[in-house]
């Protein structure tokens, strides 16, 4: 990598999407940093003095995505494996576990991800002994498109001792949920080889690097991968060219984060679970289902791991959905604050991973505690809207306030876009379209912020403010587009946004309109190395 940091590139003939000059042409990269943005005019002075020139041929370059929350593995298995999440009914998921199983007889166990029965017409999961009769009796471990539960077959049973008595295990009922699920989860990813866990990494990294991603947030844990996952996806990230990768390790041990080379002992730290498994933690009981969730923290909880993270200089995080879980993790968060004091938390930019279910009083307590909403806009397009599983499981009012992006970032509350891949796909374009088009209006952000909230919002989750934008000094993460006209966008006039008169000197972005295509990624560089090049351009 060393030899190419030094190289000093020209790019030159397009569109630069720069606050540093809105109408920019060209750009100068040099020893893997910005040092350069400006006029096609000025471009000749610099000619003659660069190792190469990029002619863009009208092309638009914008900083690198920054994907905020990924499970990188698991990202790259859906890829390489067993992906369920286009099956639109039960006999069509059977038909995909059938062939696949038969076409990977020497895997001691089968992994696959998506199903969603609420999509399908019989509404019901795969049995147990379906998925027996299906696999020929082979280990089998399939998650929700949620994640948060699993359906199996019971050879995959047979791998967990003790697992008829663990929370969550019902017999002859799927899926499992709970610490049921997590013991199978965990002996699944221990049951796959070295060498097919590389393959689904890099599988993972190189998808993200063609889509104009340069940053990954790893949320691995205890409950969710493994500490020999979590490491070899940072050596991985370390030794072959793709995607940065930041990881969060999911521990309330902060000393075992630390050591695993987590940034944070944050990410997926349940403090519940999701809607879709009935799991999130509600401070009402759900409209289709008895109970309302369950809580895996509480707040003393998370004011003593927050406590302890400040002090130790590591971010805490925390994956909250429901009212009642995002509740206690304000309450905790406060309790933090006023051990320590307000100004430390705050400057130690403590996460919370999905915030779905806010009251106005929680994103007002967001805001003065410095808390980044780690939020995945493409659940609203997936799962909102008045016919919409959120309106199934809580009712059309309670679904509508869901997700509420504008009031967030009226607040002044930092926003960080990401996917919770596998959950949904990575698909950063997709992801600033369903924040822009929000299914409930009055949520809709501009294009602008949403594309902020999905590059530089992402580096300053992570405690930098000196990237994420093409402005001289910041790191060369970058990725050139093939667009249509570039436009200053905002849906509606209820949006929250920034000026979006062209005289303001706004540097426009591509068309999001729904049904619109969407931009295609012809270059990746991360560090000024090129990650990715579109075959044939």
């Amino acid at each position: 990598m060393s030899a190419y940091e030094h190289r000093t590139v020209l790019l030159r003939g397009g569109e630069v999407h720069s606050p540093a000059d809105p109408f920019a042409t060209a750009m100068v990269v040099e020893r893997g940093h910005v040092a350069w943005v400006g006029s096609e005019g000025a471009a000749d002075a610099f000619a003659s003095g660069v190792d190469e020139v990029v002619d863009l041929e009208g092309a638009l370059v914008t900083p690198a995505f920054v994907d905020a929350h990924v499970h990188t593995t698991a990202t790259g298995l859906a890829l390489t494996g067993l992906d369920l999440s286009a099956a639109a009914s039960l006999a069509e998921a059977a038909d995909r576990i059938r062939a696949y199983a038969a076409a990977r007889p020497a895997d001691r166990i089968l992994v696959g991800h998506g199903w969603d029965a609420a999509r399908w017409p019989e509404r019901r999961p795969l049995t147990r002994a379906e998925l027996d009769e299906l696999t020929g009796g082979r280990p089998l471990y399939l998650t929700r498109i949620d994640v948060h539960s699993a359906v199996v077959t019971t050879a995959m049973l047979d791998l967990v001792p003790g697992i008829r008595e663990r929370d969550g295990f019902h017999d002859g009922q799927q899926p499992l949920t709970g610490d049921a699920h997590h013991a199978v989860r965990a002996a699944a990813y221990a049951a796959l080889s070295p060498q097919q866990r590389t393959e689904a990494q890099r599988a993972a990294r190189q998808h993200a690097a063609s889509l104009g991603i340069g940053t990954l947030h790893e949320c691995g844990g205890p409950e969710i991968s493994s500490e020999d996952d979590f490491t070899g996806l940072l050596d991985l990230a370390r030794s072959e060219p793709g995607p940065r990768v930041v990881g969060y390790w999911a521990d309330l041990d902060i000393e075992r984060a630390r050591a695993l080379g987590a940034l944070g002992a944050a990410g997926d730290l349940f403090a519940d679970g999701s809607l879709g498994s009935h799991t999130a933690c509600l401070h009402e009981p759900y409209a289709d289902h008895s109970g309302a969730g369950v809580a895996h923290l509480d707040a003393d909880a998370v004011a003593a791991h927050v406590v302890a993270c400040t002090e130790a200089g590591l971010q805490a995080g925390f994956h909250a959905i429901g009212d009642a879980a995002v509740d206690a993790v304000v309450e905790g968060v406060r309790t933090a604050a006023d051990k320590l004091g307000l100004a430390r938390i705050r400057a130690a930019r403590h996460r919370v991973e999905h915030a779905e279910m806010l009251s106005p009083e929680s994103i007002a307590a967001f805001a003065e505690l410095g808390l980044t909403a780690s939020v995945q806009p493409a659940f609203d397009a997936y799962w909102g809207g008045e016919d919409g599983m959120y309106a199934d499981r809580l009712g059309a009012e309670r679904a509508r306030a869901l997700n509420p992006y504008a009031a967030l970032l009226r607040a002044g509350v930092p926003l960080a876009f990401g996917s919770d891949s596998p959950v949904t796909p990575l698909d950063p374009w997709g992801t600033v379209r369903a924040a822009a088009f929000h299914r409930t209006p009055e949520h809709r952000i501009s294009v602008r912020a949403a594309f902020t909230a999905h590059t530089r919002g992402g580096w300053r989750a992570v405690g930098r403010d000196d990237a994420g934008t093409l402005v001289p000094g910041a790191p060369a993460d970058y990725a050139i587009w093939r667009t249509g006209e570039l436009v200053v966008q905002a849906p509606d006039d209820r949006v929250a946004r920034w000026s979006t008169d062209p005289r303001s000197g706004t540097p426009g972005l591509p068309d999001l309109s729904p049904g619109s295509e969407l931009p295609v990624c012809l270059r990746t560089v991360v560090f000024g190395q090129t990650v990715f090049v579109r075959p044939n351009e």
